[in-house]
């Protein structure tokens, strides 16, 4: 069974088209008119497993807000559209990446129950062009349209760059694990019956 998701999102904010493809090979297409958000998505892609197109046609000029966050959203709704009722997968999925002196942690659980904890500051408040604060509303979003349960770390780091891109590795190769096929599970992973 395919598991992908194409969602579009239009406002006068932004005109986003993405694609999505749980059991991909890391393939990306991304042009958000944000580069380091392009760059944080093809990493996220190719960590995760993930085929991921998304173009988004953004008011980047009043600044990143808008086309961030509602890339986030869009992630998110195509995430939960593609695992469909996440029949014999993991479910939960942790990961520890290095990336030079910073270490990031994420754990999360494709619960239905969107919630986030959000533990890493940004030693600089910009990164070329992109707002750092925006980083935690990018996850917030995901989590919410997701329905995911995430938990977000940065354990030490100097450089604000590899701290936030050892943020999105490690959300890409936790989401891959939770995404995974569980060879013993059969059914709705959860007491409930439902996620």
């Amino acid at each position: 069974m395919s598991r992908q998701a194409e969602v579009t999102r239009r406002t006068a904010e932004t005109d986003i088209a993405l694609t999505l493809e749980i059991d991909g090979s890391g393939q990306a297409a991304v042009d958000t008119g944000v580069g380091f958000l392009d760059h944080m998505l093809t990493l996220l892609a190719r960590h995760g497993g993930l085929d991921l197109t998304v173009r988004c046609d953004g008011d980047t000029r009043v600044d990143c807000h808008h086309t961030v966050e509602d890339i986030g959203l869009c992630l998110g709704e195509a995430l939960r559209s593609a695992l469909g009722d996440k029949c014999g997968i993991v479910r939960y999925g942790t990961f520890h990446a290095p990336m030079d002196e910073s270490l990031a942690r994420v754990s999360l659980d494709l619960s239905g129950r969107p919630y986030l904890v959000f533990d890493a500051p940004m030693p600089a408040q910009r990164v070329g062009d992109f707002d750092t604060e925006m980083v935690e509303d990018f996850f917030r979003a995901v989590s919410n349209t997701g329905g995911i349960t995430l938990h977000i770390a940065s354990l030490y780091g100097r450089n604000t760059h590899h701290i936030i891109e050892g943020l999105f590795k490690a959300f890409g190769r936790a989401l891959r694990k939770a995404c995974e096929p569980d060879p013993r599970m059969r059914g709705i992973p959860s007491t409930k019956g439902s996620l």
